[in-house]
């Protein structure tokens, strides 16, 4: 029962919002504009509303198409044939399959057959219905649209800096935590830490989401349009983030055999990602500071110098243990550290970290 309450409480507000939307998209169509039977308004809704935040846009537009594509070979098709088994199937055929052809996503297919099926099946077409489903339809995703920007008209920006900012200091912690585990040589911390590490990529999951939500927003903000650069660099750091996580992910990994081997750390590699950790939420401060249009070079800059001094310190630990899974953890750092300061838009990274590791 708790569990049930629990998803109840996190689904209430988009449940209620998609009730309302489509009742909305319902009372526009019928009792404003007069159409019969305006089934495709409320349904246009659920439908853009169950996509994720970011993708709605085009959403609304595949709808449309969707609609007035099936509308159109069911108004053909039933004229032609009259109703019946043959003319399900053909209006099917014709509906599918140049859909496919064309590239269109599956929901597009789904709901341009959904269009064509509901005329022949339900409501056979009368040589008026064809501007009604489509104003229908184009209600329903316009309606929708307007109910998901409401909570972040104000302030677009807001629920990106936040998850980006999450998403950093999550990093950051689990670097310190995996230091903490390296130096009291604790298997079940590591494995702890190890376990948080392969969830990452939901939260980078949920960056690239929110990033796709802000444009999204922006979009539809003629005077905020401008801003669309700095979300498209969230974009394209996430990308970076997505190799900064899965090289984090080898490490703890190595570090969890370290500490199974019962073999103590050695100093150097508690500070090599002490130093790492730090270079991270400088990394996520840079990219918050750049959304909210204050000037994110200090902080990148700052990124920069904890990540070539991670890989400083964790090259001397090469000499000193040759041959064992603290090299492998060397390599790591210095990986991750390439992918972090790309992640910041910083230059010639590969040549300035070979050279802090001692490869120039």
């Amino acid at each position: 029962m708790r569990s049930a309450v629990g998803r109840l409480r996190r689904a209430a507000h988009p449940a209620l919002g998609a009730a309302a939307a489509a009742t909305v998209a319902w009372i526009i169509a019928a009792d404003l504009i007069g159409h019969p039977d305006p089934l495709f308004a409320p349904s246009a809704a659920l439908i853009v509303l169950g996509e994720l935040r970011g993708r709605r846009l085009r959403q609304t537009t595949e709808i449309v198409l969707g609609v007035a594509a099936g509308v159109l070979v069911a108004e053909l098709v039933v004229q032609a044939l009259g109703t019946g088994a043959m003319s399900l199937f053909v209006v099917l055929l014709l509906t599918i399959g140049p859909m496919i052809a064309a590239g269109a996503s599956s929901t597009l297919v789904v709901q341009a057959a959904i269009s064509a099926l509901y005329l022949v099946v339900v409501a056979a077409p009368q040589g008026n219905l064809i501007p009604y489903r489509f104003v229908d339809a184009l209600i329903g995703g316009a309606v929708a649209l307007v109910a998901s920007q409401l909570a972040s008209a104000r302030k677009p920006l807001a629920p990106l800096i936040a998850a980006a900012r999450q998403t950093y200091a999550d990093l950051a912690d689990l670097l310190d935590d995996l230091g903490h585990a390296l130096r009291e040589c604790d298997e079940t911390a590591a494995e702890a830490v190890l376990d948080r590490a392969t969830r990452l990529d939901e939260a980078v999951e949920r960056l690239h989401g929110a990033a796709l939500a802000a444009g999204e927003t922006l979009r539809l903000h003629i005077r905020s349009r401008r801003r669309l650069q700095q979300v498209r660099n969230v974009e394209a750091t996430t990308h970076q983030l997505d190799h900064v996580v899965g090289n984090v992910s080898v490490l703890a990994r190595h570090a969890t055999t370290l500490t199974r081997l019962r073999s103590c750390a050695p100093d150097e590699l508690g500070r090599a990602l002490r130093a790492l950790a730090g270079a991270v939420r400088s990394a996520g401060d840079s990219l918050a500071t750049d959304l909210t249009g204050e000037d994110p070079d200090r902080h990148a800059g700052q990124a920069d110098a904890d990540a070539l001094e991670a890989v400083r310190i964790a090259a001397k630990l090469l000499e000193s243990e040759p041959a064992s899974p603290v090299t492998m953890i060397v390599g790591q750092i210095r990986t991750t550290a390439v992918c972090l300061l790309r992640g910041v838009g910083q230059q010639d990274v590969l040549t300035r970290v070979d050279e802090a590791i001692g490869w120039s």
